[in-house]
């Protein structure tokens, strides 16, 4: 996530498409808890990366989740074995049972399967950017709530300083 992508007027994310999987320019909607917190995210730093260091984008993504995983079990919770993808998996699962429709879904991922793959696809162009708005916003929410109404299930993680 660059800077230069972010709109915090508009509330959005737009990421072009040589930096998508399938290679389409992506809206991504900012729900306003997101749009709150990150203009704090970088300290201060407003070119380049959001995240990562001053010298370019975040990498070491299997570095940092071993080292994630190992604060957790530091922390003295149960640490399952997971991938960095299952997050996607997780969200689509939940923004579903939340009564999001699949084919909103299939937009907020940015996939081009179902409802855009093959003829329908080539009819339909709807971007969906109202529906994927309340979709990430109903996340959140729903995000807030978990943390709000049992503090106990958020494990706090804070920066470990440098060896």
């Amino acid at each position: 996530m660059t800077w230069s992508e972010l709109d915090f007027v508009r509330g959005g994310w737009s990421i072009p498409g040589d930096r998508t999987k399938n290679g389409r320019m992506h809206e991504v909607p900012l729900a306003a808890f997101a749009a709150e917190l990150s203009p704090q995210a970088s300290l201060g730093l407003r070119c380049g990366s959001l995240f990562g260091e001053a010298k370019g984008p975040f990498q070491g993504w299997s570095k940092a989740k071993t080292a994630l995983d190992k604060r957790i079990s530091e922390a003295g919770a149960l640490v399952l074995p997971w991938r960095l993808h299952d997050i996607r998996r997780t969200v689509a699962t939940r923004m579903a049972e939340l009564g999001v429709q699949p084919h909103i879904i299939e937009a907020v991922l940015n996939h081009v399967s179902g409802h855009k793959a093959g003829v329908a696809g080539v009819y339909n162009r709807a971007l969906y950017a109202a529906e994927k708005r309340r979709a990430l916003e109903g996340w959140a929410e729903h995000v807030c709530a978990i943390v709000a109404s049992d503090p106990a299930n958020v494990l706090v993680l804070r920066q470990q300083p440098a060896a």
